[in-house]
C-alpha cells in the first residue's frame, strides 16, 4: 500500500449450477488462495454462489436458504483475512428477488449492492427473476442485522488515502448511464464490476473494449470479474474473461475458457493524480450516498506490476513505428504552417552529426516536401570549431548531400578566439565560458544566416536537454522554431532510426546509423586522438533514466520516493542503487534550478502527453524552490 500501490484480483472459481454449498466451499478457497498471494481487494463473478445459470430455479425457497447460509459461511471465512471481498448472489428483499453483491471484510458483511440494469434481450431474461435497483439507500435484514442495501454505497480505506471502492454488476457497464459514472463522480476511485458475460465471437474484443474506455473515462481502476466453466453449458458459454484497467490500459487479463485468477497492482495515487490534473473532472456531492469505512492491514506490496524503462517509446515495433511516423506527421505539419504564415521560403539549420540536429534537418526536408519548396532552399550549416571530430563532419556533410539541401561550412574557431580575447578568457581554461562562447557563436552565426537569405532558424534541441537545462542559455536553446521541443532524447533515437529504415536510400541509410551509432556530446572540448572526449551522459547521467524520471515525475506526479522505488526495479541488472540514486538528485537540483530557460523557450509542437513549453503544459515558476523534493531524494 506504500505510495498507493494496491494488489488487486479478479477471481472465476469453477462452480456447480444450483450447489451453493459446494460453491462456498471453492469461493473460500480461491480466497485464500489469492489472499495469500497478496490481494487486497477480491471480486467473484455475478451470481457465483449459485450460479449465473440457475434459470427457474432462482425461484425456488430452498436455494434461496442454502445460498443465505452459505454467505453467512463465506463471511465467518473472512476472518482475520486483509482483505475486502465481493462475491455475487439472488437475494430477497421486500418479496422481491435481487441480484446483488455482498461485500465482505473481515467476518462482517458491509453491504448489499443489487444490480441496476437488468438484461432482457437475446440470451438474457433476467426480469424473468431479478426486479431492478432503484437509487434509494434502505437496509436489509439478514443473520438478524440490518445491513445497507442499496446502489449507491461505496467503501472506503481508512489507509489509503484516495481508495474508494464503487460497485456494479455485468449489465451496468454496458447501460447508458452506468453506476460506476455516479460513483465516480461521487469518490470512488475503484470500480468492481461482478459479471456473467457469456462468449459469443468477437465479444471479448468488445469487453476489453468497453473496461479500458470506462476505466479511461472515469480516471479510475476497473476490475471486473466474469462467470467461466462451471456454469451450465445448455445453451450459452462463458469463458471467465477477467479484466483489471486502469486509466485506460489493461494492466491484467485472463485466457479465455482457463477459470485464470488474474492479480494487477492498482496505482491509487496515479489515479487520484490524473483526476487531480483534468479539471474536466468535476466530483458531486452527493448525498443520497453511504461511505462505509473498511481497514486493511498498512504494508508495502510486493509488486508485480512492472514499468518500462522507456516509457516514451512503446514496446511493440507496429506502434513504435506508427508513433514515429504520426511525431514527425507533427512535427514537420507545425513547421509546415509557421513557413505559411510567414511566407518565408528558406530555412537555416545548424548540424553537428549529431542525433538532434540530425532529426530537425530530416523534419525540415519534410516539411519543405509538403510545401513543395526546393530542398536547396534549405541551407544546413556545419560550424566546426574546437570540439568537432573528423566523424561527426563528415556525417554532417554526407547528410547535406544525400538531402539534397544547401551545405555552408563557417569554421568559428577564429572568431570564437578572438571573442576569447576580447573578454579576457583564457583559451587553455576549458570551464563553461570557453564552453558556451562556441556555442552562442554558432546560434550568432545562424541567425544572421536567416537574415540575410530571409529564412527562418529552425531548433534542433530537444525535450530532455531542456528538461534538464542542458543547453545554452541564447545559444542553442535558442530559435525561430523548436520542432524537437516535444521530443525526448530516448524518443529521437528512435525516429532517426524509423527514417533511416523507410528512406529507401542506401546513402542516407549508412550516414544515419553512423549518426545513431556516434555518442551524443555538443563538441565543445577538443577531442582526445581525434575521438569525442566529451560526452553529454557523463555530463548529466544516462538520458534513459532521466526520461524514465521526467515522465513519472511530470506525467504522474510522483514524488522522489516512488520514483526511485519503481526506477531500482525496473533497472535492476542494469544501473546499481546508487547509481541511480545519483542521477534522480542531479535530476531534481537541475530541473528546479534551469526553468528559467524554459520560461523563455522558442514556439515549438507539442508531440506527446509531457511538454514542457510555458505555454502548454508547464506552468513553472523560475525561482521554485527544490528544498522539499532533494529532502526527500536525500532520506532514500
Amino acid at each position: 500500500m506504500k505510495h498507493g500501490f494496491v494488489k488487486v484480483a479478479a477471481v472465476t472459481p469453477k462452480i456447480k449450477v444450483a450447489d451453493p454449498v459446494y460453491n462456498a466451499q471453492v469461493i473460500c478457497e480461491k480466497m485464500d488462495e489469492a489472499v495469500d498471494k497478496g490481494a487486497q481487494i477480491l471480486v467473484f463473478p455475478e451470481l457465483c454462489l449459485t450460479g449465473y445459470t440457475c434459470n427457474d430455479l432462482f425461484l425456488q425457497e430452498l436455494l434461496l436458504e442454502k445460498t443465505r447460509e452459505q454467505l453467512l459461511v463465506i463471511a465467518n471465512h473472512t476472518v482475520g483475512m486483509d482483505a475486502l471481498i465481493f462475491v455475487g448472489l439472488p437475494l430477497e428483499q421486500e418479496h422481491k428477488l435481487y441480484n446483488v453483491a455482498a461485500v465482505l471484510q473481515n467476518g462482517e458483511i458491509l453491504g448489499f449492492i443489487p444490480k441496476t440494469n437488468i438484461p432482457n434481450y437475446g440470451e438474457f431474461y433476467e426480469y424473468r427473476y431479478f426486479a431492478p435497483a432503484d437509487r434509494a439507500l434502505t437496509t436489509c435484514l439478514f443473520a438478524g442485522e440490518e445491513i445497507p442495501f442499496g446502489t449507491n454505497i461505496l467503501f472506503e480505506s481508512e489507509v489509503v488515502r484516495g481508495l474508494t471502492v464503487g460497485c456494479e454488476i455485468c449489465e451496468d457497464v454496458w447501460a447508458v448511464d452506468t453506476p460506476s459514472t455516479r460513483h465516480a463522480l461521487a469518490g470512488a476511485s475503484v470500480m468492481v464490476n461482478l459479471s456473467a458475460s457469456n462468449e459469443t465471437i468477437g465479444k471479448d474484443s468488445y469487453r476489453e473494449m468497453l473496461v479500458k474506455s470506462t476505466s479511461a473515462r472515469l480516471m479510475a481502476g476497473y476490475i471486473y470479474a466474469s462467470a467461466g466453466e462451471g456454469e451450465s453449458t445448455q445453451d450459452l458459454v462463458f469463458g471467465g474473461h477477467n479484466i483489471i484497467a486502469e486509466n485506460g490500459s489493461v494492466l491484467a487479463e485472463a485466457k479465455r475458457f482457463q477459470n485464470e485468477t488474474v492479480y494487477a497492482d492498482l496505482d491509487i495515487h496515479r489515479i487520484i493524480a490524473e483526476r487531480r490534473r483534468m479539471t474536466t473532472f468535476q466530483p458531486e456531492a452527493v448525498e443520497d450516498y453511504l461511505v462505509i469505512p473498511f481497514a486493511l492491514e498498512e504494508k508495502e506490496t510486493i509488486l508485480d506490476r512492472t514499468f518500462g524503462a522507456a516509457p516514451f517509446v512503446p514496446d511493440s515495433k507496429e506502434e513504435r513505428e506508427r508513433r514515429c511516423e504520426e511525431i514527425l506527421s507533427i512535427q514537420s505539419f507545425g513547421l509546415k504552417k509557421r513557413y505559411e504564415h510567414t511566407g518565408c521560403k528558406t530555412a537555416v539549420i545548424g548540424i553537428s552529426g549529431g542525433l538532434d540536429s540530425t532529426l530537425a534537418l530530416l523534419v525540415t526536408v519534410r516539411t519543405f516536401d509538403l510545401l513543395g519548396l526546393d530542398r536547396r532552399n534549405i541551407i544546413a550549416v556545419t560550424m566546426p570549431c574546437f570540439g568537432t571530430t573528423d566523424r561527426t563532419y563528415d556525417n554532417a556533410c554526407m547528410l547535406a548531400k544525400t538531402l539534397g539541401v544547401t551545405l555552408e561550412e563557417v569554421d568559428i574557431k577564429e572568431a570564437v578566439t578572438l571573442h576569447f580575447r576580447d573578454i579576457g578568457q583564457d583559451s587553455n581554461v576549458r570551464d563553461v565560458t570557453y564552453e558556451n562562447s562556441q556555442a552562442r557563436e554558432r546560434t550568432q552565426v545562424l541567425m544572421d544566416i536567416a537574415n540575410k537569405v530571409g529564412g527562418l532558424v529552425i531548433g534542433t534541441g530537444d525535450m530532455s536537454e531542456l528538461a534538464l537545462g542542458f543547453a545554452t542559455y541564447n545559444g542553442d536553446h535558442m530559435s525561430m522554431y523548436g520542432v524537437n521541443a516535444g521530443v525526448p532524447k530516448t524518443l529521437v533515437r528512435h525516429l532517426v532510426q524509423y527514417y533511416a529504415d523507410t528512406c529507401d536510400h542506401g546513402e542516407l541509410n549508412k550516414v544515419l546509423l553512423d549518426v545513431l551509432d556516434t555518442p551524443v556530446s555538443p563538441e565543445l572540448l577538443p577531442p582526445a586522438e581525434g575521438k569525442i572526449a566529451q560526452k553529454t551522459e557523463d555530463i548529466v547521467g544516462p538520458y534513459e533514466l532521466h526520461d524514465f524520471f521526467l515522465y513519472y515525475m511530470l506525467r504522474c506526479g510522483f514524488e522522489p520516493s516512488k520514483i526511485y522505488r519503481i526506477a531500482k526495479q525496473t533497472f535492476a541488472g542494469v544501473y546499481e542503487d546508487a547509481f541511480i540514486l545519483k542521477w534522480l538528485r542531479t535530476f531534481y537540483r537541475r530541473y528546479f534550478a534551469q526553468q528559467f530557460k524554459r520560461s523563455c523557450l522558442p514556439d515549438g509542437p507539442k508531440v506527446g502527453s509531457v511538454a514542457v513549453s510555458p505555454r502548454g503544459d508547464l506552468r513553472m515558476p523560475s525561482d521554485a524552490a527544490v528544498r522539499i523534493w532533494m529532502d526527500e531524494v536525500d532520506k532514500l
